[in-house]
């Protein structure tokens, strides 16, 4: 089972990317070599490593970020917001040489997306950055990565930290390096992640999800978390006996824009754990899959993450 210790001074700190939505909204996604028209276009806040940060700070979690931004208005902007969140960014840098990064977010009248990411300043973290953020990988209770800033310092905030690590291998690698499938206490992927990484052509059931889920333990993962969207979660540790626990989704009647829901899930999941800790994982994703619900029932990324209050609310 998963301990975290009380003593920790922050609950949750988040390693990894910053870049700014462009989100278009279209009727459908174009055909290659076609133009469509777009109906609405919004510039909106995201990058996994801040969006995950933010859904765990609007549920109630003490946050950090560990991430980079351009000396830019973009990033001036971003900083600003993320204070307005009561987000950390003591350890937010901003980079002379590189532009904030840049997300350009294509989303159907279905809610489905298409995303293109240009890196910018999120390419310059790296070591160095784990080792001036000491102190919030040696005090705080989860820490949360993706894969939208280079391996070699995620796998050092990895190894440095010392509570429970959610390493969310997004976006997915097919050739995906074992030590940073070994390095988090959990892994969490969908099911597009999970197939690509366990070299499946796709995922289209629980039962396929569970057979990825059992590969990936055999693969060094400590816990594996694959998200299904619409069919909920399946949640498998590496016991002895090999048990997949699976976990519904709520039900959605209108889906508006399913970007950044796993941000939300993600963040919400880090949150409870911090504010739960008695509690077991099926509870944990629960409530995650609920953060992540409520998130796609409303346009854009971070716009979209309840707050604690919305929670209570969607609950009843």
């Amino acid at each position: 089972m998963l301990k975290m210790e009380d003593e920790k001074n922050t609950d949750v700190v988040s390693y990894g990317s910053i870049n700014v939505d462009n989100i278009c909204y279209v009727n459908r996604f174009p055909k290659t070599g076609e133009t469509v028209h777009a109906d609405k276009f919004e510039t909106g806040f995201g990058g996994k490593g801040a969006n995950q940060c933010v859904a765990a700070a609007r549920l109630g979690a003490s946050t950090a970020l560990v991430a980079k931004v351009g000396n830019d208005n973009w990033g001036a902007d971003y900083l600003k917001k993320l204070r307005s969140e009561k987000v950390n960014v003591d350890y937010v840098k901003q980079c002379a040489a590189l532009p904030t990064g840049f997300a350009q977010i294509t989303v159907s009248k279905e809610g489905n997306n298409q995303i293109i990411i240009v890196n910018g300043a999120n390419a310059e973290l790296n070591r160095a950055d784990v080792c001036t953020a000491k102190h919030l990988f040696e005090n705080s209770k989860v820490l949360l990565c993706q894969l939208e800033t280079p391996i070699e310092g995620t796998l050092a905030a990895l190894h440095s930290f010392k509570g429970i690590s959610i390493l969310n291998a997004a976006p997915a690698l097919k050739d995906m390096p074992v030590d940073l499938i070994k390095a988090a206490s959990i892994l969490c992927v969908n099911e597009t992640e999970a197939a690509l990484i366990t070299k499946r052509v796709d995922i289209t059931d629980v039962q396929q999800a569970e057979n990825a889920a059992k590969e990936l333990l055999d693969m060094g993962a400590k816990c594996v978390i694959i998200t299904l969207g619409a069919k909920g979660a399946i949640y498998a540790d590496n016991n002895e006996n090999f048990q997949c626990t699976h976990i519904a989704a709520i039900k959605v009647e209108h889906v508006v824009d399913t970007t950044g829901a796993g941000d939300s899930f993600l963040g919400a999941l880090a949150y409870h754990m911090t504010k739960h800790s008695k509690m077991d994982m099926r509870s944990h994703i629960a409530f995650a899959c609920r953060a992540a619900a409520f998130s796609i029932q409303s346009p854009g990324t971070q716009s979209s993450f309840p707050f604690a209050s919305d929670m209570k609310s969607f609950d009843k």
